[in-house]
């Protein structure tokens, strides 16, 4: 078997051998002749084999490719033959288009927190109607339960998830589905705990700085080789473990001066690949820059990203949903049903307008002629928007029913890509908190610490807990975060994992079939999934809570008001002659319009119209 690893400023490199085979003696690796400061050796070994690299005669560190840690972060590598899995389910793929995200974390998504336990509740997402669970990263982190966000090496599976085959098998049973599997992937920075990339070569730069440490080096001396290695290990995701897109984290922290940006390299090895294996295969991006050129094409000057998350849609449901007005919801708050309005018509709220949260003009236009509108994720809920939060609450924890039914409606008929939370299609309330499980105890508590300050300026301005902001904006409790819920405290993961049993009890069990029902309405109905932006029409009412989104001849109002019965005409003109309605879904219940085709929509509630003629554009 051939071990090779790159380490420019060694000048000597040895495999040592661990676990069963650590009596036998190192093997010293020979300069490649070829590849500039690369090392390698052909030895005997076979998958499980546990090993490590010194340098210099050095202490023994995990290559920076292994694909399995056993023994966690810092910890000896292990041989995995990838051809050794048996497959079960053939998979032609399943492209982003017409999609319906599902984001999940495997810790909390079940009481064991594995794989093996997620890939057993799968059957529940395909009979809801998704069509892609969105993994958070399954990469190798200190401790056993975390976010994942702070993993150490790029190319491995977290060991107390199920290792590598455990993430096969929940792959090859969500294809088993009909599921497709995106993975979040995180380049921008590595977690701190068992990091040992910077012995082996300049894996980081001083240049740039990320709010998580050291940024990774993709435009310093040493970056091609550094670059590889990242487009290496996201091409093994897509190719070894057969995943079907890769949402790449924080894309607006990746600093890289150079002409080709790393991205543009990364999406063209992407669709080098699809093309090789004869599936579809995507990159999604986590931006906050609002710059349209992240998912144009590489022929006209863009990164050739084939999605992005659109968390102005996100704040601008939010504000509208409830209230809120504090930090980066100011301006989606001042009028919030505009801003909906103006999301859900152009994508971009903050399209080159001034931002005063960052006190500055933020975002460029997008043209949605050019840019399909499946380009844009669209969500109500997702592990930032919950998790940031001091104590990690959901919108069940301040909204009644009928909003959430709202918050749902508009997210599953907007022109864009959907994406749910996990347990948000039941309205869970099982909080979603942030937790670590760092072994370090200086770690641990410089992590304790720097949530505790950000938790701290969100109370200067977001509501408490129980949605009311403390009268001096400062202490609660015993004091400031009194009863905040500490990261390392083992009951802060455990009060996070989902509620199964909830499902059935109501509310519940109503907003489930909501979900089911919208669902299928994407499914079957084709305005839902229609491309073309000039179909896509809105009106509202700012000061009455009402917004009507117009799909071809769907029909979506929401009345966001508590007790006010709405009015609200569904054409924008005299009706057409023809006047033939039916009314698939609504909440409480379907609603039809009178013989002026005027709804009268109760207070939180919903109703989706279908008519022949009717603002068919």
């Amino acid at each position: 078997m051939l071990f090779e690893v790159w380490a420019p400023d060694a000048d000597g490199v040895a495999l040592q051998w661990a676990g069963e085979r650590s009596d036998e003696p190192p093997v010293p690796l020979e300069r490649d002749p070829v590849r500039p400061g690369w090392w390698h050796a052909e030895t005997p070994a076979g998958d499980g084999d546990r090993y490590a690299f010194r340098l210099d005669g050095g202490p023994p560190r995990p290559d920076p490719r292994a694909a399995r840690l056993p023994d966690g972060p810092g910890g000896p590598g292990a041989v995995v033959e990838h051809a050794r899995f048996a497959w079960r389910h053939p998979w032609p793929g399943r492209p982003l288009p017409g999609a319906v995200l599902y984001e999940l974390h495997i810790g909390t998504y079940t009481p064991e927190g594995t794989f093996d336990a997620a890939a057993a509740r799968l059957g529940h997402l395909a009979d809801l109607g998704i069509t892609h669970v969105s993994l958070m990263p399954v990469c190798p982190f200190p401790g056993r339960h975390g976010w994942g966000y702070d993993g150490i090496a790029p190319w491995a599976v977290h060991e107390p998830y199920g290792g590598p085959d455990g993430l096969k098998r929940f792959v090859d049973a969500a294809h088993g589905h009909g599921l497709g599997v995106v993975l979040d992937v995180v380049h921008n920075h590595l977690g701190p705990s068992g990091n040992h990339l910077p012995e082996f070569g300049p894996y980081f730069t001083d240049a740039h700085r990320t709010p998580w440490g050291a940024a990774v080096n993709l435009d310093a001396p040493g970056s091609d080789e550094v670059r590889r290695y990242l487009i290496g290990s996201a091409l093994g995701w897509l190719r070894d473990y057969r995943v079907d897109g890769l949402r790449l984290d924080a894309v607006h922290a990746l600093h890289d001066g150079r002409a080709q940006h790393f991205l543009a390299e990364l999406s063209a090895a992407v669709d080098a690949l699809a093309a090789q294996l004869r599936r579809p295969l995507f990159l999604i991006a986590e931006s906050d820059r609002n710059d349209p050129r992240t998912t144009a094409p590489r022929s006209s000057g863009g990164l050739g990203l084939h999605a992005q998350w659109n968390d102005d849609f996100h704040h601008a449901l939010h504000t509208a949903l409830t209230g809120e007005s504090h930090g980066y919801y100011a301006d989606f708050a001042r009028a919030p049903l505009a801003a909906l309005a103006k999301t859900l018509t152009g994508g971009f709220f903050h399209d080159g307008d001034h931002s005063s949260f960052r006190g500055r003009r933020h975002g460029a236009p997008l043209d949605l002629r050019t840019t399909p509108p499946h380009r844009l994720l669209a969500y109500a809920q997702t592990h930032d928007q919950i998790g940031n939060r001091a104590y990690g609450d959901r919108l069940t924890a301040t909204l009644s029913p009928g909003l959430l039914a709202c918050a749902a409606a508009l997210v599953l008929c907007s022109p864009f890509t959907p994406m749910l939370f996990m347990g948000e299609e039941w309205g869970a309330r099982t909080p979603w908190q942030y937790f670590t499980d760092h072994p370090d105890p200086e770690l641990a508590e410089a992590v304790r610490a720097g949530r505790r300050r950000e938790f701290a300026a969100q109370e200067s301005g977001a509501p408490h807990k129980d949605g009311a902001a403390p009268s001096d904006g400062a202490t609660h409790g015993d004091g400031l975060g009194a009863d905040w819920p500490d990261p390392q405290n083992p009951a802060t993961r455990d009060r996070s994992v989902l509620d199964w049993s909830e499902r059935s009890a109501e509310p519940h069990a109503a907003l489930l079939s909501w979900y089911r029902a919208l669902l299928a309405l994407r499914r079957t109905h084709p305005a839902l999934t229609d491309p073309d932006p000039s179909r896509t029409q809105v009106a509202y009412d700012g000061t009455a809570r009402w917004l009507l989104l117009r799909r071809g001849p769907l029909h979506l109002a929401v009345n966001l008001a508590p007790d006010s019965t709405a009015t609200i005409p569904l054409a924008p003109s005299t009706p057409p002659t023809l006047s033939v309605f039916h009314a698939p879904a609504g909440w409480p219940h379907p609603l039809l319009p009178d013989d002026d085709g005027v709804l009268h929509l109760p207070g939180e509630s919903v109703a989706v119209v279908i008519g022949a003629g009717w603002g068919g554009g």
